[in-house]
């Protein structure tokens, strides 16, 4: 049994969906749903971080732990680094970053990630990534793309349709970027080529103070991804195909709204 810590961070700004983790699914918090999965993912403690009052009044509702955190934090990952130093986290703890957002989230999913990191000491950050089935979502920018080696490491993230496939990616009559013959011939019928990047990740708690304070990188600052300041910096991310299929996150109240259809329907 692998030994690991989860960290939620929650915040309540958000410029497309303010108060976020607090809308109702179902009768509960968003928030509540996230941490109920990684409960279930089997962790050793699940921590919620956030910097504001009344996430932290409706956790402790469902009697979740909360580490109160600064309100300067541009990203999840030196949110958690500040927890791993409030806490005294030890240094070789496995810490997975969940999202808020991702109520539904497969807690094998996250023991996944958890035992990939386990497994393979090597690396000091681990992901995952999930089979693309359409051409919409190879070439939308907001469906964040991965190229994978065979053994397991991440090559480059991007927000581009990568690998190109010449020939196959072509221009419409709008100038906009499509994928002829999706499955492209003799390139995805047997073997799938575009992964989507699933947001969740895991590291080595001494990994995430030393990379909350690396420098933005280059590559994070063009494609706007900040996984990629790991592989500009010349660490490795192991990934590995989700062993369960990732529903999407909340990203605005409409998708809230169509959440709570489904439900109301099933």
């Amino acid at each position: 049994m692998t030994d690991f810590t989860v960290v939620i961070p929650a915040r309540f700004a958000s410029t497309r969906f303010p108060g976020k983790p607090l809308a109702l699914i179902g009768g509960k918090t968003m928030l509540e749903h996230v941490h109920q999965r990684a409960l279930e993912a089997g962790a050793s403690q699940v921590i919620i971080a956030t910097d504001d009052s009344r996430i932290e009044n409706a956790a402790q509702q469902f009697s979740a732990d909360v580490c109160m955190t600064d309100d300067t934090h541009q990203s999840g990952t030196t949110r958690i680094a500040q927890v791993i130093a409030l806490r005294g986290i030890s240094d070789d703890e496995i810490v997975i970053n969940v999202q808020g957002d991702e109520p539904f989230i497969p807690p094998e999913n996250i023991r996944q990630v958890a035992l990939n990191l386990a497994q393979n000491p090597q690396y000091p950050m681990a992901t995952l990534c999930y089979p693309i089935d359409n051409a919409e979502d190879a070439i939308n920018p907001n469906v964040v793309k991965v190229v994978k080696s065979d053994s397991g490491s991440a090559l480059y993230f991007s927000r581009a349709p990568i690998p190109f496939g010449r020939g196959h990616i072509v221009q419409d009559s709008q100038g906009r970027l499509t994928i002829e013959n999706w499955p492209a011939k003799g390139m995805l019928e047997q073997t799938p080529m575009y992964f989507r990047h699933i947001g969740i990740y895991g590291y080595r708690a001494n990994f995430v103070t030393r990379f909350s304070e690396m420098q933005d990188s280059k590559l994070e600052q063009f494609e706007s991804l900040e996984q990629l300041r790991v592989l500009e910096r010349g660490h490795r991310i192991h990934i590995e195909v989700a062993t369960g299929a990732p529903p999407h996150g909340v990203d605005t109240p409409e998708d809230l709204d169509r959440l709570n259809e489904q439900l109301n329907r099933s």
